[in-house]
């Protein structure tokens, strides 16, 4: 009689200590300060004349997304260029952006939070560890039971301690603002609205909240919250008690019933935006996966484009001022696996119907925000040969000036996806590799590897070196004694 008593006491323990789980809160802020916080402004790297802004950008895609965009950090670091003036750089140490969504985030903000140090031990801690299964034996242990019923802490909760204990160690926002590294901007879905929410203080401004104590673990847990699969990460609302309005600029294409290009994106996500500041009725806003609104990480990229063409065409301040080149790395780990549905009478079961209805239309807008991203520096392009046309030089009209006020830099998008693999056989074994948080120790291999094989056939990449009187540096040779390790290749 006594161990079945024994066990209900040791259950009722479980319980109570459960009912006392609570999911983090996120502080609320009383005021703005557009120079403080997490945010593109305050980095070293705004403020330099550095004429190169460098921007990589992290699909999702679990671990296959994770393993591969570490492969385009692992080439960027083991690649150096010589300039023309003969100074030779890391490619990777010209990186001002890095975005991520869902899988991609890990490896974005695990780089902010680390640099270098990532390479140690990443491999280890986080690609070709079962992540996906200790996510489901934590689920599954009765220990985590009475959490996991808790009001506001749910899967999504656990997978965050589980990602702070084996890659984030406490880490949070303040941490990468304190370093010197580029910005990383992981993103969500706010999954009443469909809006992306980008973890970065200017979010939280709307928010009237404080972006800085917020775990890492948690904006990458928010940022892969596969709808069902997990549960949404929730956050606090104050909007609307700290004073925040929209920038000044940005009021009257706001205001405007049809407004301006190229503000008009610009102005419908400031718009979308908006509506978190009603925190009367919407105290609580829920995320989940950031792949959803944007699985390429690519909106954050394109708004911020924008936001600075817009500044330029009206003779704001803006980093296009002295920027000359705009370099987009679009790390797309998307794949497109096979199906055998079309040689069979039967249709597809409904969880493969709901699983494919929801995945294709996310890999469509995926090859959409890419091709987007090449319209615009098409458009740059024709703008800056119409400027330099005897037509335009010998106009007075104003108007015409006006109208060709575009910014005078070059843009290079660099694919960096499976479908640009010219090996079909390894291009089909990386297509189809599961959307999961485990994968052998081959795959995440192959996937580094593919990644650098990408970069270094990509004509674009190649583009980019030429026009720019770069070349990638030789390898240091290893004769002689005393000269110390060389670098990998």
């Amino acid at each position: 009689m006594r161990r079945p008593n024994s066990i209900l006491l040791l259950f009722a323990l479980l319980l109570l200590l459960g009912g006392c789980a609570t999911r983090p809160i996120n502080p609320p802020i009383t005021r703005i300060d557009p120079a403080g916080g997490y945010r593109l402004v305050t980095r070293p790297q705004y403020s330099t004349d550095n004429g190169n802004l460098v921007i990589l950008a992290f699909s999702g895609g679990g671990t296959r997304a994770a393993a591969f965009s570490y492969g385009v950090l692992e080439f960027l670091r083991k690649t150096e260029v010589t300039g023309p003036k003969g100074n030779t750089t890391r490619l990777l140490d010209n990186v001002s952006i890095i975005t991520g969504v869902s899988g991609g985030s890990f490896t974005a903000l695990a780089y902010g939070l680390y640099g270098d140090k990532l390479f140690d031990d990443y491999e280890q801690r986080f690609l070709k560890r079962n992540v996906q299964g200790e996510i489901t034996w934590r689920t599954l242990n009765p220990v985590h039971w009475p959490s996991l019923w808790s009001r506001g802490w749910g899967r999504s909760e656990l997978a965050a301690d589980l990602y702070d204990e084996i890659l984030f160690n406490g880490a949070t926002f303040d941490d990468l603002n304190r370093g010197k590294g580029p910005l990383i901007i992981a993103s969500a879905t706010d999954i009443s609205t469909g809006t992306s929410v980008p973890f970065t203080q200017g979010t939280f401004d709307v928010l009237c909240s404080d972006l800085g104590p917020m775990h890492l673990s948690r904006a990458a847990a928010a940022s892969s919250a596969v709808p069902v699969v997990l549960s949404p990460v929730t956050l606090n609302n104050y909007g609307g008690t700290c004073g925040y309005t929209p920038p000044s600029w940005v009021k009257p294409f706001v205001a405007a019933d049809n407004p301006p290009r190229p503000a008009a994106r610009t102005t419908r996500h400031m718009s979308e935006q908006a509506a978190f500041e009603d925190s009367a009725n919407r105290p609580y806003l829920h995320l989940v996966d950031g792949g959803i609104s944007d699985n390429l990480g690519m909106r954050s990229v394109l708004d911020a484009l924008e936001i600075m063409e817009t500044l330029y065409s009206i003779d704001q301040p803006t980093p296009l001022d002295h920027i000359r080149r705009v370099v987009v790395f679009v790390v797309n780990s998307v794949s497109s696996p096979k199906t055998k549905w079309d040689k069979s009478e039967s249709p597809p079961g409904t969880v493969q119907i709901l699983l494919k209805s929801a995945g294709v239309p996310i890999d469509h807008y995926s090859y959409e925000a890419t091709e987007l991203l090449k319209d615009t520096e098409a458009q740059w392009e024709s703008m800056r040969r119409l400027r330099k046309s005897p037509a335009f030089t010998k106009s007075k009209d104003p108007e015409v000036a006006s109208d060709v006020r575009t910014p005078d830099v070059t843009i290079y998008t660099i694919d960096v996806s499976f479908n640009r693999l010219t090996d079909k056989a390894e291009r089909d074994y990386l297509n189809e590799l599961p959307t999961s948080f485990s994968l052998p120790a081959e795959a995440v291999d192959r996937l580094r590897a593919a990644a650098a094989t990408i970069i270094k056939a990509s004509p674009e990449f190649q583009r980019l070196l030429q026009d720019v009187g770069a070349k990638i540096a030789p390898k240091p040779s290893l004769d002689g004694a005393g000269t110390g390790a060389p670098a990998t290749r």
